[in-house]
């Protein structure tokens, strides 16, 4: 997939201030710090479009980035990060569980994962959230090339037993530093646009 033009149209906080002409969108959910900016980069070929920071919790609206004036990929705030206020955290999540249920227009959701570590407690929680929904859901594994190649199998034997995948669903591991995986992420967007 060729990238010939991003642009960050929205940052909304409800309903009232999402895009209206009906593109597919693709939203990106994952807890703090597990590199939904690096990704998004990375999609984009991009090196600092999405802002990256060393401090978790900084997006903090829904920010719909428009490419190829063809579809949205779609940030929200990331969750499971201490330092945010319980009070702001219940806002954050009526803030996506709101996009959740109204966006006819939300084809995918993008569910990152911090492939060196076991998927935590909201990982699982976010992932049977969207279920529930009965949304279409991809998991992608972020920073794949930081856990050595002897380790994988049993990497992915942990992530797939802790959040409970059927056998025929598929994580897309994903490395921004090698492009691994940026293939599988095209061809899921193609699947909807």
């Amino acid at each position: 997939m060729q990238i010939d033009n991003v642009e960050l149209t929205n940052c909304a906080v409800r309903a009232s201030q999402y895009p209206e002409e009906g593109k597919p969108e693709f939203l990106l959910v994952g807890r703090s710090n597990v590199g939904k900016s690096s990704f998004i980069n990375t999609i984009i070929n991009r090196k600092n479009f999405a802002h990256t920071s060393s401090k978790p919790g900084k997006t903090q609206t829904l920010n719909f980035y428009l490419v190829n004036q063809s579809f949205y990929l779609v940030d929200v705030p990331g969750y499971g990060y201490a330092t945010v206020s319980h009070e702001r955290q219940k806002k954050f999540g009526v803030m996506i569980e709101e996009y959740l249920k109204s966006r006819e227009s939300l084809k995918c959701v993008f569910l990152l994962i911090d492939y060196r570590h076991k998927p935590t407690e909201d990982d699982c929680l976010m992932y049977d959230f969207l279920k529930y929904y009965n949304l279409k859901i991809k998991i992608v594994a972020t920073k794949y090339d930081k856990v050595s190649k002897n380790s994988r199998e049993k990497q992915n034997k942990l992530i797939k037993d802790t959040l409970k995948l059927p056998k025929d669903e598929e994580f897309i591991p994903f490395s921004t530093v090698y492009k691994t995986g940026k293939e599988e992420v095209y061809e899921a967007i193609k699947e909807f646009i």
